[in-house]
């Protein structure tokens, strides 16, 4: 997160909300609405107000939310999505382990030969290539969500499982190894690694910043090659 003194901030852009709220490491924080030209967005920015000795190189700066704002720029190049970590690190290896996921009776997908991925603090995911993969099984499900690191995803129900399956249609050059390959959510279907069924361990989830807004395939590529 970007934080950038109150003086850089074009004026009467930041117009003061009454709503403050507590954040568990930062103290109190305050709210604006952030103006600009016709536009208008309720606690869109904000700021600490009461730091605690160890935050205080956020004094007197201000926050804007991602999903608040048209755009982000790093330099001159625009960020998708969010700002992405310089320590986060993803590897993608090959293996012959025996991957099986399956709704009730049905096999959704065999395969011995999936792509596992390790991503910094989330558990591995394994995916899966399409020829290996039922696609009948798969319904398309409304909305895609970004990630800095691989790229614009799509999601797939699965009978009764919401988002129980999803795929980097085109990934970033860096990972794309999985582009076009299917990977199984563990906590909304059944997937056994080796005869194992696979469950995510406390901390390894990912938290949902919801569907991400007005984020086209011909966009992210645009900008990833801008």
């Amino acid at each position: 997160m970007a934080y950038f003194p109150l003086g850089d901030v074009t004026a009467d852009v930041l117009q003061p909300d009454e709503h403050t709220t507590r954040h568990r490491d930062l103290g109190t924080t305050s709210w604006y609405t952030v103006r600009a030209g016709t536009q208008s967005r309720q606690r869109a920015a904000w700021q600490h107000t009461e730091l605690p000795d160890h935050a205080g190189d956020l004094k007197g700066r201000v926050a804007f939310a991602w999903r608040a704002m048209d755009a982000f720029y790093e330099e001159d190049e625009r960020i998708v999505g969010h700002a992405a970590d310089s320590y986060h690190r993803i590897d993608i290896r090959s293996t012959s382990r025996h991957l099986v996921v399956r709704s009730g009776d049905r096999v959704v997908a065999d395969t011995t030969r999936p792509l596992v991925l390790y991503e910094s603090g989330f558990a591995p995911r394994w995916y899966v290539p399409c020829a290996d993969v039922d696609e009948s099984a798969l319904t398309p499900a409304e909305g895609r969500t970004f990630c800095p690191y691989k790229g614009l995803a799509s999601y797939y129900d699965i009978v009764g499982a919401h988002r129980a399956a999803w795929s980097y249609e085109d990934a970033w050059t860096e990972v794309r190894r999985v582009s076009g390959l299917v990977s199984f959510e563990p906590d909304e279907i059944e997937v056994l690694l080796d005869g194992i069924r696979l469950r995510l361990e406390p901390g390894q989830g990912v938290v949902s910043h919801g569907v991400d807004r007005n984020l086209s395939l011909d966009e992210t590529t645009a900008v990833r090659q801008a």
